[in-house]
């Protein structure tokens, strides 16, 4: 019998092929460019047919993780994507409309207008850990603007990119939307292709890759990265709350997302309350683990282990490990579950101090003052999201004003990615552009100005002899 590895390698999408598939996709947009009528179409279609498929969807998530929460696929997988179209239908004919500026009194009477245009075909290269929302929302958001699209979903959920490749093709000609296959060859390859757009969601150590790859081409590029995500929970704020807001963030996916809370900052004296709190959260949601099927297992063996090595590196270090729940090592390791786990006070030497944790481990560290956790936060490389915790606006505009990073949550984690309106994006290390509603539109399009001239105009004056229009021009320049 085949290995997976093995059928995954004879799907995979030759090298030879890529070039050739862009150029189709291409060549078809040049032929007949998307309006505003089939845009619409292929949004009302790419709904019905993920919402009729989302069973499927979830069946395949599954699969690819060893178990993930059903619930949990349809909220981030399901409900998100769908509730993105539906942003996207509700405001495409305003997003298209040409919007009218002024031409400026000297260049009267022309008009003046920039209008939205699509740029071509878009490259999407989707990560493993929201196999579909990843995939689908910049697919979608690419559509509504009017462009074709090439897919490169993550080797690494196979499972979930065959379904992908089957849902496209149900909804979309091959010569509109296409997906190719293929471990980190084809990736590499993918990259390097002459598209009109770019967006890659992953680590930041494989977006500088990407970015160097897509150089040549000049492509421009939505990278959507990571880091070390901070919460900050104030002196004021209620821990049982700020705890229930924390565990949702940091254990929704196994920790298995880009802007999950990396590290908690507490104010020195409650940190014994923080854990408490969070172990009350956990019983509550998953119990005593005996079956854990709202808890989402680790993607794969390679993820696992490197989640093992923080854990070994902080027993190493003697720091305080603290699992809130107990499995048989046998049972965790045949099933790469790791359990919601604390670290506390780690020092900066930590493995897990130093590297996005994207795993159910949180970091638990103190601080004295606001003004040392803000230091903290922005002695380290630019976060996706930031989610500082207190009641008190004052404080919050502190931290705000203090601080940059991607996005932020305030008195919850998450939530702002699930803000249709609200752009989705990081700065420096963690990304660059955004995405999601108005901006993922506006980041797909080309702003086209365009100047509309009269039959008579005063720029049929300004040419040589200039001597004749001395004085207009005297008045132009004062």
């Amino acid at each position: 019998m085949p290995t997976l590895a093995a059928a995954a390698a004879s799907t995979d999408t030759p090298l030879a092929a890529l070039p050739v598939t862009l150029q189709r996709l291409r060549a078809a947009w040049q032929s007949a460019k998307p309006e505003r009528a089939q845009r619409r179409e292929d949004l009302l279609r790419l709904r019905a047919a993920l919402k009729r498929r989302l069973p499927e969807m979830a069946d395949a998530i599954a699969a690819d993780f060893g178990h993930r929460s059903r619930h949990e696929s349809l909220i981030a997988d399901g409900m998100t994507v769908l509730g993105e179209i539906d942003h996207l239908l509700r405001h495409l004919k305003r997003w298209m409309r040409p919007q009218r500026v002024g031409a400026g009194w000297r260049l009267w009477p022309a008009r003046a207008e920039v209008r939205p245009v699509p740029v071509g075909v878009v490259g999407v290269i989707a990560p493993w850990n929201y196999p579909v929302n990843l995939a689908l929302i910049p697919l979608a958001t690419a559509i509504a603007a009017g462009n074709h699209v090439y897919l490169k979903p993550s080797e690494h959920t196979p499972r979930s990119a065959q379904f992908l490749q089957s849902l496209l093709a149900e909804v979309f000609p091959p010569q509109r939307v296409a997906v190719a296959l293929g471990g980190a060859e084809v990736a590499s390859a993918f990259a390097a292709l002459p598209l009109d757009h770019l967006v890659f969601t992953g680590s930041t150590a494989v977006g500088r890759k990407v970015m160097a790859a897509a150089a040549p081409n000049l492509t421009p590029l939505t990278l959507e990265l990571g880091g070390k995500s901070p919460a900050i929970v104030c002196a004021d704020y209620p821990l049982d709350q700020a705890a229930a807001r924390l565990a949702t963030g940091k254990w929704f996916n196994a920790g298995q997302t880009c802007i999950a809370p990396d590290y908690v900052l507490i104010d020195a004296g409650r940190e014994a309350a923080l854990v408490q709190a969070l172990r009350a959260q956990v019983l509550a949601r998953y119990g005593d683990f005996a079956s854990a099927e709202d808890y989402t297992r680790i993607v794969n063996e390679g993820q696992y282990r490197r989640l093992r090595g923080y854990l070994d590196d902080a027993h190493a270090r003697g720091l305080e490990v603290i699992e809130l729940a107990t499995v048989a090592r046998e049972r965790a390791e045949r099933e790469r579950l790791i359990v919601p786990t604390l670290v506390l006070q780690p020092g900066d030497d930590a493995l897990l101090m130093q590297e996005e944790i994207f795993g159910p481990i949180l970091p638990v560290r103190s601080y004295r003052s606001l003004d040392a956790a803000i230091a903290e936060i922005n002695s380290r490389d630019r976060p996706l999201a930031l989610y500082p915790f207190s009641h008190d606006r004052a404080r919050i505009e502190t931290i705000l004003h203090a601080t940059i990073a991607g996005g932020v949550t305030v008195n919850d984690s998450l939530l702002h990615f699930a803000a249709n309106a609200l752009p989705f994006g990081g700065i420096g290390p963690s990304g660059m552009g955004a995405y999601h509603g108005r901006a993922g539109f506006d980041a797909f399009s080309k702003a086209l100005p365009i100047l509309w001239q009269s039959r008579r105009a005063g720029s049929d004056l300004l040419k040589p002899p200039y001597a004749r229009i001395a004085r207009m021009l005297s008045f132009l320049v004062r």
